[in-house]
């Protein structure tokens, strides 16, 4: 199941590492808490309550690294949506800008029309 917040808090940090010693070995000498993979490595064969420290701190874990990653998203929007607000910004002065410049070139034409008296048609 799910445990609460304050229970995947509670997982206690595991300092030692495996020392080689292991219960079967005291009771008879079988290494039965080391298994043998395909590969030849050995393993230790861990106990419930060594899976469910490792599964606790594993979602402690990823709870954790999923709030960073959502942090970072939202500072990600936030500098997207800053860089729309700049881009609209400078979008709308080129725009006016443009349409100065076109009343300004259709006056001029106005004007050089105007003042060559209409009589050289051939050229624009």
């Amino acid at each position: 199941g799910i445990e609460s917040d304050d229970e995947i808090r509670r997982v206690p940090e595991i300092v030692g590492e495996f020392t080689g010693t292991t219960t079967s070995s005291r009771d008879g000498g079988s290494n039965t808490s080391l298994a043998q993979p395909s590969g030849g490595s050995k393993r230790r064969v861990r106990s419930p309550a060594d899976k469910e420290n490792k599964r606790l701190k594993r979602l402690l874990r990823n709870r954790v690294s999923a709030q960073q990653a959502r942090e970072r998203k939202k500072a990600y929007m936030v500098d997207l949506e800053a860089r729309v607000k700049e881009l609209e910004t400078k979008n709308s002065e080129l725009e006016e800008r443009a349409s100065t410049l076109q009343n300004e070139n259709q006056m001029l034409r106005q004007i050089l029309k105007n003042t060559t008296g209409g009589s050289q048609e051939g050229g624009k």
